[in-house]
């Protein structure tokens, strides 16, 4: 009786140990799957998110591809790889206007979309959505057959759609926007109203008159504005109300670490989803590259090439002294938290809450690579202590880039 109590203790003891070593084997294995799982992850690349436009019907990633060097700085072969690496990342909004590239000049005007209007030719048409821009009150009249001014008016607004289209290779255009307004407003650094060049403008409703009409004729799908104030923003959103014409969904402005009052000022406001809901598409958002800090090293080997030392006196206000010592301070946020200047950069305007996407230009496929991958390897979101860090530097230099 005796040795059969022992050799029962002995059998439960063996059960036991068996069923802890297993139960151990297995707490191992599920380890070392969370711990590969989590480098997998940490591998991957981040995926890109995407976001409603304003009361559109379009969901667009949160990085929008600029095409304004296509044509001037990038060659067509270079622009189609640029195009069609970012297409491949899962950008699928892409920014042209009838003006570009960049700087304009008559015998180069409207390069940009053919460049983009071959690329399209190879790609399904309902899986790009394409945003181009109409020009506002201009004297460049190399942009019209037969015009002594350029106008946000029906006339020009239906020649500026037709010819965009035919060079774009397409029958409609999803998001067209008017490049600046037909009235006199503070632009390109210039701080504040000059009531001495107001001038008369074409009516809100008569702009979103002509553009209804293309929407009426299936050639454009939806409307926004850009370089506009919360003037212009409330103005057609009220004459859409009142006379039963197609709202803006999206507005197309400068915001950056070195330009952001002129936005959160008031425009946050009136573009909230619970007001206006009208989406921001930012534009330069690394400040015309002075936030990557290249232009710091005036004696860098390729600086010559750089947009602003090839075009004297473009987007200066980015490179003006000022806005050179912010720059200093961001770069040092930057390396404080181990961040390379361009996430520090394009992380911050990813995370506003106003921001439904950021437009990104490049010249070179390598300088769209780092763009892209700032973007989408920046900490989501930024954490609190760099946006702490960042505001101290704002309150030290609160648009430095506003002349």
């Amino acid at each position: 009786m005796q040795q059969q109590k022992i050799r029962q203790q002995y059998l439960r003891d063996k059960w036991c140990y068996a069923r802890s070593r297993s139960s151990s084997q297995q707490s191992q294995r599920w380890h070392r799957r969370r711990v590969r799982s989590r480098i997998r992850s940490a591998q991957e690349p981040a995926k890109l998110q995407y976001r409603k436009l304003g009361d559109s019907d379009l969901f667009i990633s949160e990085i929008t591809l600029g095409t304004m060097t296509f044509g001037e700085q990038s060659t067509e072969k270079e622009s189609h790889d640029m195009l069609s690496y970012s297409f491949d990342q899962g950008i699928n909004i892409l920014d042209t206007a009838e003006i570009y590239p960049i700087q304009p000049k008559q015998e180069t005007q409207g390069r940009t979309d053919l460049y983009v209007g071959r690329w399209m030719k190879s790609k399904p048409r309902d899986k790009v959505i394409l945003a181009t821009k109409v020009s506002g009150y201009s004297d460049r009249t190399f942009l019209r057959d037969n015009a002594e001014m350029v106008r946000a008016d029906a006339p020009n607004i239906k020649e500026s759609a037709e010819k965009s289209l035919s060079r774009l290779s397409t029958d409609y255009i999803d998001l067209l926007h008017i490049h600046w307004p037909d009235r006199y407003v503070a632009l390109y650094g210039e701080f504040s109203y000059d009531s001495t060049k107001w001038k008369p403008s074409v009516p809100f409703e008569d702009q979103l008159k002509a553009l209804q009409e293309l929407i009426d004729e299936g050639k454009v799908r939806y409307i926004g504005v850009s370089n506009e104030t919360s003037y212009g923003v409330m103005r057609f959103v009220q004459a859409a109300k009142l006379h039963g014409l197609p709202k803006i969904v999206s507005i197309q402005n400068g915001y950056s670490l070195l330009v952001r009052c002129s936005f959160e000022v008031d425009l946050a406001e009136v573009c909230h989803p619970n007001n206006c809901n009208v989406g921001l598409l930012a534009n330069s958002p690394l400040g015309s590259g002075v936030l990557t800090g290249k232009y710091l090293d005036d004696n860098s080997g390729n600086s010559k090439s750089f947009r602003l030392n090839l075009f004297p006196g473009y987007m200066q206000r980015y490179n003006a002294p000022l806005a050179k010592e912010a720059t200093k301070e961001y770069l040092e946020v930057a390396k404080k938290h181990g961040l390379t200047p361009v996430q520090l950069a394009l992380g911050f305007v990813r995370d506003r809450p106003f921001t439904a996407s950021t437009i990104i230009g490049a010249t070179t496929m390598d300088q769209l690579r780092e763009n892209i991958n700032a973007f989408t390897s920046a900490p989501r979101p930024l954490p609190p202590q760099v946006l702490d860090d960042i505001e101290t530097v704002f309150k030290r230099y609160r648009d430095p880039a506003v002349l």
